[in-house]
Formats: structure tokens, sequence, C-alpha cells
């Protein structure tokens, strides 16, 4: 499919309203929360409040503390808030970037069922940084309003946007051919996000998306012991914001990104995929308005990879139902973890000690060990002091991750222990549990519990004082007359949730 002629399109138009890019393009535009059903909109509030906690844990961490002070000495001073770093701004792009980052700083961030990606990493840095840039561009007396239920509305289309675009590329599969997925089908999420928040018209929303996707990318091989892991969604973020910024100014993004056979999006990412056919351009627009994605968006109890929470629960069941074999993990003398490809592929390589805290939260073995001997994988665990021991690193070393093709559900895993002879030289039985998925998937997280992982989280980083009135804020969004009053919540010093002692940078 080459250049189409602009005779056949209005301005303000898709070049091809037919086509999924065109589709998408249009229903950006015209999606209102009237559209959006009840339950939708709740549960996107709770998904937002989860977001938030991420981002103020992660806002002084180690590693967020190295990345903002690279970025100061880059960059002038903007007008866009770093959220938990007092009166720190930049520009708009390098805003979202920070943010996105903190809210990827620790695992603890949400996750795609259908389509890996994490969601709020992606739309809610790129709602904030735009909607606090439009405001700067104006006057005091001529700003705009952007209010609570803008955001609230710009999220969910943000919610929807990525998976879709993922599932044209067979969602997980991406993990197994060595892409970092949600890097790559994060650009998108964050310029719709970005776009519906600033009225973008149908035809700037094509071109805002074709800029976002030819900046796509990101490779997995950044999970072994690199800190730009972290920051690989906040590169899609900033990389999905900046094609909105660009097509409102009138900048010419690529047409029909989505279809396009030479060099376009799907077409490219999928190539020797070994599927048939390599990509699912019809995906991207399929049931919009009709099946929600946000239902999709799962939430984490633990900090590590989603791929290894199965994992967790499967030693926390050996752990409930066998606790005094279990205790003595100097007893243990095998672990095999059996899971499907994708999780595979993404967690069940063999760590290697050292080992840095972004790998540890990456590899199945290794939170296994974690969960045996602490009996919790939260952030705590994988301080740096805590990341060479010799128990966890005796565990790693007799568990062995294999992929397997009999569970029926892609989260399913089966874990299995076996012990040392007795002192009479006797076997020991050995142990096996097999979950169809983890919780969060099954069952997945309540309303509920995400506050109260929200007020748990939020509670190491920031006082009760402001902790409720960010969580009555987002809980009531719709009520929300201005956006800049979650931005001023946001922007105060927050705590690094491992350090013994506080100091600010």
């Amino acid at each position: 499919m080459g250049s189409l002629d602009k005779s056949f399109y209005k301005a303000d138009g898709p070049s091809d309203p037919t086509g999924p890019t065109g589709k998408l393009s249009n229903w950006i535009h015209t999606v209102s929360l009237d559209n959006v059903p009840q339950h939708v909109r709740d549960r996107a509030k709770y998904l937002i409040l989860d977001g938030l906690a991420c981002l103020l844990v992660g806002a002084q961490l180690p590693g967020s503390q190295v990345a903002v002070r690279a970025i100061l000495d880059m960059e002038a001073p903007g007008h866009c808030t770093i959220s938990g770093w007092a009166d720190k701004k930049v520009s708009p792009l390098q805003a979202a970037l920070l943010n996105s980052t903190f809210i990827q700083g620790f695992e603890l961030d949400d996750w795609h069922s259908e389509a890996p990606l994490h969601s709020n990493s992606l739309v809610i840095p790129a709602i904030l940084a735009a909607a606090e840039h439009d405001i700067s561009r104006c006057s005091d007396t001529t700003h705009p309003t952007i209010t609570g239920g803008d955001m609230l509305l710009a999220s969910i289309v943000g919610y929807e946007v990525g998976p879709r675009v993922g599932l044209g590329m067979y969602g997980t599969h991406m993990l197994t051919m060595g892409w970092h997925s949600g890097a790559v089908f994060g650009p998108s999420s964050a310029a719709a996000s970005s776009a519906k928040i600033l009225g973008l018209r149908p035809a700037q929303i094509e071109d805002a998306l074709g800029i976002a996707c030819t900046q796509a990318g990101g490779l997995m091989s950044a999970q072994y012991e690199s800190d730009v892991k972290r920051m690989q969604h906040g590169f899609a973020t900033r990389n999905g914001l900046m094609g909105t910024l660009l097509a409102r100014t009138g900048y010419s993004g690529i047409k029909r990104v989505y279809e396009q056979d030479y060099g376009g999006f799907l077409t490219c990412f999928t190539r020797g995929n070994g599927r048939e056919p390599n990509a699912l351009p019809e995906e991207v627009s399929k049931g919009l308005g009709d099946v929600w994605k946000v239902d999709g968006v799962r939430v984490k109890a633990y900090s590590a990879m989603a791929g290894t929470h199965c994992t967790v629960d499967c030693m926390r069941e050996l752990q409930t139902k066998y606790p005094a074999q279990m205790k003595d993990t100097r007893g243990i003398k095998h672990i095999v973890i059996e899971m499907a490809e994708a999780a595979y592929h993404h967690g069940g390589w063999e760590a290697k000690r050292p080992l840095t805290a972004t790998g540890a939260q990456m590899n199945n073995a290794y939170v296994g060990a974690t969960q045996l001997v602490d009996g919790a994988v939260l952030p705590p665990q994988f301080a740096n002091d805590m990341l060479d021991r010799d128990e966890i690193w005796d565990l790693v070393a007799k568990t062995e991750c294999r992929e397997s093709h009999d569970f029926e559900l892609k989260f399913g895993q089966r874990v299995t222990v076996t012990f040392v002879e007795d002192e009479s030289g006797r076997a020991q039985e050995a142990l096996t549990v097999e979950l169809p998925g983890p919780k969060g998937i099954i069952p997945e997280f309540s309303n509920e519990e995400i506050v109260e992982k929200w007020r748990a989280l939020a509670a190491t980083v920031i006082d009760d004082v402001r902790r409720q009135k960010i969580e009555d804020l987002v809980l009531n969004l719709e009520t929300c007359s201005d956006i800049g009053a979650l931005i001023a919540l946001l922007a105060p010093l927050t705590k690094n949730p491992l350090a013994k002692t506080q100091t600010v940078v």
C-alpha cells in the first residue's frame, strides 16, 4: 500500500477511514465518557490510583535519582512537573520520560493479560505532561481547563489502544522474539491518550500515531542487569507524546501506519515471527466501543515481573500446605518450575551471581527462592544489600526452569520440589503444586484490594494527609474541575522506600 491521493479524504479526517488506522483515529476523536460503561469508568479510576502508587514509590528509588540527575544535567529547566521532586521541572517530553520511569521503577505496576504492556506508565505521564504543557502555553486568563473527567477518558483511551496494537503482533509472542513488548506497543498508547486530552482531530491523531510508531522499539535483553529496562516504557511515553505535539502543530506522520505493507509498523515488527499471517492489522480497531480492553489490565501483588507471579503463588501454596518440609530450605534437593512459552523466554533464563535488582525481579528461579526464604516478594527484598545472600543463591542453583506446552491457560505454572534423603537414607516424597494463574488473574484484584495496595505503598513514601487527598481526588475524578490539583499533590518530595535513613537529593 503506497501513498493515497489527498483528494480522497477531508482535511480533518484520516486518510482511509475504512482501514484499521482510520477507524482507530476516528474512535479516539469521537469517544466520550457517555460511551463508556459505568463499570469500565469505575475500574479505570482504581487502575489510575494503582499507577500513582507506583509513581510515588518509584520517584526516589536509587535508579530514579540517577535518571533525574542525568536529565537535569542535560536539560534546561521547564514547566512540567517531575513527581516526587518538589520544585524540579523539565520539558513535557522529559517529564513524561521520568514519570513513566518512576511507575516502572520497581515492577509493582500493572500489566495486560492479552498483550503485555504496562499501561499506567504510558498513559498517566503522557496525559499529565500534555495537560501541564498546554496550560503553560496560555495566559492565566485564557488557559484551557482540563478536568478529571478529561483525564479519566484519556486514560481509558490509552488502556484500549495499547493492547489492540499489541494483539496485531500476536501479543505475548513479541516477548518470545526478544522484543520488550510494552516498549513496542507503548508509543501508540501514549499518543492516543495525549491526543485525546489535547483534543486532536482525526487527521492529526493519525499523524500522531504514525510519528509515535516510527520511534517504537525496545530490547528485552535490558532485563538482565541494566537500569534502562526501567526507562524503556518511558522512551515509549516520551515518543508517543512527541508524536502528538508534533501532529498538533501540523507536522505530518506516516499514514495508515498499522496496515502499510512496505515499512509498516506491524509488517516490520512481525517479519520472521513464524506466524501465518505475520500480522493481524484488523485487531487494531476490532471491537472498539464494544469490547473493553480495560478488563484485561491486571494489578500486581508482588514486586517482580508478571511472569514470575505464578511461581510465587505456587511457592506460597507449598509453604501453606507443607510448612514443616518447606521451612528448612537446606533440605531441598531440586526445584523444577514449568511454565508456558512467553513466561519461559522472559523469566526462565539461568541467573548468574551477582545479579542486579532488575535481573533478580525478572528471573523465576530468583523470585521463587526469595519467596521461600523471606515469605515475601516486595521492594525490601530487592535492596542492594539483599541481592547476594547465600541462602537465596543456594536455592537458585537447585532450580531448573522448563518450558511446558500442557497448560490450558498461558499463565499457569507447576512447581515440583524434591528433597534430600532422610537420616535413614529413604527418599522423601516430592511435592508438586500446579496453578492456572497467579493472584491478580485468578482471582483478579478487586477495587477494594487496589485501595489496600495503594494505602500500603503510599504509607512508605508520603504522609497520610497527602495520601488521603490523592485517594479522594482520584476516586472522584469526574468531579475534579482541574487536574492541576492532582499534579500539585504529586509534586512534593517523596521518600526512598528502600532507604534506612532519608536524605533529600
